[in-house]
């Protein structure tokens, strides 16, 4: 039986073993950066970078400032540290004030970064993304020349990011990557130590051309397929399990039926179980009558509407010879030969793997391990890294 009504089971070794997989890919000169933004994808921040250090990761990237603080306020106090979203005044001043690095893309920018006292830079090249960055090669290089020249502002870095670079069949990505590749090359040869970066964990995987002197990775890091399809094929390593457990079993005759709206009506007598979780933890409602959870070792439709705390399945003449209250339910995860990734969760959702971790809340605990082997379970007994690292 589960500890609590829903725990998500977090193996640092798959972290590190991905990191070590995603650097086999890059030639000694490229560095990993590690994506930790959301919490680390839902799998606990401090966690993740922890072990993404220790995997051999050089630096590691946020969204947002308020992420920033709270990464040296854990101890990472050595680490490059990048701010890779758009930051207001007050944000702006709070990321360099944690001393990272921030992304600009106008010389109003820069100035910005100035009159709160300088910091480094990243300037970003919109190649495709239509997001942040400038789309223009000519203004995003005087923002390179004003940046360089500025004597508080010091040129760390130059990138873009790719919009469809998961999609192996869209000739978009090569479109980006040679504007970009242009672009860099100018860069590089007025600015010989700036960093280039732009690949994301899909890029890394798919084009070595797009690694330049670093890759920022996130979704591979975790174990989830970049492209939405298998782990296992791209030689990721899953790192999340939830598991929640049987809170009651009862029978349903034909006609009686379970959860809000009577979405599930019984065309048979039947025996239903009832698993303490629900939208409130971030198992979506899109899943009502439409997922699967392993009960000993064997899968068991989700049946009827996904509440804010619980979710009905329908256990069936081969699980109901075992089915006691309290035994274990696996919603991502693996027993046996069965398994149930997020990838699957995602197609069932129409929605991506990235979401499905990211939605689990906070009232789900997350417990930590190497393989099996437990580690500390208070967030104050993380080891922060040593002095140095990761520079």
């Amino acid at each position: 039986m589960s500890a609590r009504r829903a725990i998500a089971r977090v193996n640092l070794a798959a972290i590190e073993r991905n990191c070590a997989r995603l650097r086999a890919e890059l030639e000694p000169s490229s560095e990993l950066c590690v994506v930790v933004k959301a919490d680390g994808y839902g799998h606990g921040a401090m966690w993740s970078a922890r072990a993404a250090l220790d995997a051999g990761a050089t630096w590691l990237a946020v969204a947002g400032a308020h992420e920033a603080v709270e990464l040296r306020r854990a101890g990472f106090g050595e680490v490059r540290l990048l701010v890779m979203g758009a930051l207001s005044g007050v944000e702006l001043r709070e990321a360099l004030h944690a001393d990272a690095d921030v992304v600009v893309w106008s010389e109003e920018m820069v100035h910005a970064v100035a009159r709160i006292g300088g910091g480094r830079v990243h300037v970003k090249l919109d190649t495709g993304m239509g997001r942040l960055g400038t789309r223009d090669p000519e203004e995003a290089m005087r923002v390179v020349t004003l940046a360089a020249h500025a004597p508080e502002i010091e040129l760390a870095g130059a990138m873009t990011h790719f919009a469809t670079a998961d999609d192996e069949d869209d000739p978009f990505f090569e479109r980006q990557l040679e504007v970009f590749t242009g672009w860099a090359e100018q860069v590089k040869a007025s600015h010989p130590g700036v960093v280039v970066h732009a690949a994301n964990s899909a890029a890394t995987l798919r084009e070595p051309r797009s690694h330049f002197d670093m890759v920022r990775c996130g979704i591979a890091v975790y174990g989830m397929d970049p492209f939405g399809r298998d782990p296992l094929v791209r030689r990721l390593d899953p790192a999340l399990e939830l598991v929640s457990y049987l809170a009651e079993v009862k029978d349903c005759a034909r006609g009686e039926s379970a959860g809000y709206g009577r979405r599930f009506v019984a065309e048979h007598d039947t025996l239903l179980g009832v698993l303490p979780i629900g939208y409130g933890d971030g198992w979506r409602r899109a899943l009502s009558s439409n997922g699967d959870v392993l009960i000993a070792g064997e899968r068991r439709p989700i049946v009827g509407t996904v509440s804010m705390d619980n979710l009905t399945v329908e256990l069936g003449e081969a699980t109901a010879a075992s089915a006691v209250r309290g035994l274990e339910a696996v919603l991502i995860g693996a027993r046996g030969e069965q398994r149930i990734t997020t990838e699957e969760v995602a197609r069932r959702m129409g929605t991506i793997n990235y979401e499905v971790t990211c939605a689990l809340t906070g009232r789900v605990p997350r417990i930590y391990h190497r393989d099996g082997e437990p580690v500390a379970e208070s967030a104050s007994e993380l080891r922060a890294p040593a002095a140095g690292a990761g520079r």
